[in-house]
């Protein structure tokens, strides 16, 4: 689903969604198509399970919005930190 169909269905909420179709342009990731995880009446709620399934799998593309928000947007920035050798 798109992000207009997002906010119909879960008007003034927090939405947990996975990337189903992406692109990137620029530094945007644009999401074209989406699906739904979850859905919660604060960000505290919906960070948590967030974590938890990042966690289990670190490759899905997974992302938090306010449906009260008529555009989303997603700038990409390359990691930077540290990384530890085993």
């Amino acid at each position: 689903m798109n992000w207009s169909e997002v906010r119909q269905l879960f008007p003034e909420r927090c939405v947990l969604v996975e990337a189903v179709k992406s692109v990137t342009r620029g530094k945007e990731r644009i999401i074209e198509e989406m699906a739904v995880i979850d859905n919660f009446e604060n960000g505290n709620a919906a960070w948590k399970v967030y974590k938890k399934l990042h966690t289990e799998n670190q490759s899905r593309e997974l992302y938090i919005f306010h449906t009260n928000n008529q555009e989303i947007k997603v700038i990409e920035q390359p990691y930077i930190g540290v990384r530890r050798g085993i």
